[in-house]
């Protein structure tokens, strides 16, 4: 860090070099109970604190006026960001967001609610765009509830885990990475994702009337909470601020009885959930399933720490620039609309056009139009 103008990517803590958590590092903290507490320091406000303590480091030789430093968040990244602006702007030379200005509710259920119009929005969508797929999907579904499903991992595909290739549809080309042709895996896995998942179930159910191991072992390595069990851990906690998450996902999804449904009407078609983590999730996955009570006590802790200062962000004077996405599946629109207007110092930038990944998929006409923003560049 010679160059004052370098780059610092950061793995916060649980990830990557950081500490990393999974079910096997977790057990050596203890049983459940020290486990949850353990993890009770990997939400926002303690990442924030670990960058401080590494801006501090790494500038003690700096002149005074130096020492602030520019940070940038991503999706939950953002919610780091306004939680640090809530606590040390003074070490902030200026704030970037995309796709991350957090709700500043107390606790999760009103966000859920809002996240779930939007995740049937997205299936609407997703069958609009293919048709064929109502009928295609459901088949895929008979095929799962008939054999009792068992993935190379030993996990169980059951209908409610195939419902979350759903948490796809936000992304740019995410329909088409769950019907068809997929540009996603997961940099964990080592399962080739190029062929989509309805497609390759359709294929195999098909030729031979059930589902061949590759095919298995594809749904086995789509989705990401093998590796990444602190999400599915801290999901809903990292909404909460003195108040339990109580599993809010789950309840909140009986207002929505068209997610999950299995209607025996071929022509209404089975809509996917998206990235909302559930119970289920901890039978149906082998690496969460040790860590099942563990979750239940996370899920009813009621007395988090709260994560944003709502009067420091009212006379902020740090410079914010936020992008913002209409359609964005895991950050809604009302609430980031409402976080920028209760920030002072916030330039809000705002399109439809774009979803919540346009960081990676977009870079070079976001970074433009986030830099406009920060130089004051009226076309």
């Amino acid at each position: 860090m010679d160059d004052a103008d370098g780059v610092l990517f950061l793995d916060q803590r649980g990830t990557g070099l950081s500490s990393t958590v999974t079910a096997r590092t977790l057990a050596q903290q203890g049983n459940p109970a020290e486990q949850a507490a353990y993890l009770k320091h990997f939400r926002a406000d303690s990442i924030v604190r670990d960058c401080e303590a590494i801006r501090k480091n790494l500038t003690a030789d700096y002149p005074e006026e130096q020492r602030k430093w520019s940070i940038m968040g991503q999706s939950f990244g953002g919610f780091c960001s306004v939680n640090y602006l809530s606590r040390f702007p003074e070490a902030l030379r200026e704030v970037f967001t995309c796709g991350g200005l957090p709700p500043l509710l107390k606790q999760p259920d009103e966000v859920y609610q809002k996240l779930y119009g939007n995740v049937v929005e997205r299936n609407r969508l997703y069958y609009q765009k293919y048709p064929e797929d109502v009928l295609r999907v459901k088949e895929a579904l008979l095929s799962l509830k008939e054999e009792h499903v068992t993935l190379p991992s030993g996990g169980k595909m059951t209908i409610a885990r195939f419902g979350q290739l759903g948490i796809y549809f936000g992304f740019h080309g995410g329909m088409d990475s769950v019907h068809g042709k997929s540009q996603y895996a997961y940099e964990e896995s080592d399962v080739d994702c190029s062929t989509g998942i309805v497609l390759r179930c359709t294929s195999d159910l098909e030729q031979f009337g059930f589902l061949t191991r590759p095919t298995l072992a594809k749904l086995d390595g789509i989705l990401p909470f093998e590796n990444t069990v602190l999400y599915a851990l801290l999901h809903e906690a990292c909404y909460c601020q003195g108040a339990a998450s109580n599993w809010s996902a789950e309840r909140m999804i009986a207002k929505f009885p068209e997610l999950l449904s299995m209607n025996s009407d071929n022509r209404e078609p089975f809509y996917f959930t998206g990235e909302m983590i559930f119970r289920h999730m901890f039978d149906s996955f082998p690496e969460l399933g040790s860590l099942k009570e563990t979750a239940h006590i996370l899920a009813e802790i009621d007395d988090w720490p709260n994560l944003y200062n709502e009067e420091q962000l009212a006379k902020n004077e740090v410079p914010v620039y936020s992008a913002t996405y209409v359609e964005d599946m895991y950050v809604h629109f009302d609430y980031a609309r409402d976080t920028a207007s209760r920030i002072k110092n916030c330039k809000h930038f705002i399109t439809n056009v774009w979803y919540h990944d346009a960081l990676s998929e977009k870079s070079d006409e976001l970074m433009k139009q986030l830099f406009a923003l920060r130089d004051d560049v009226v076309d």
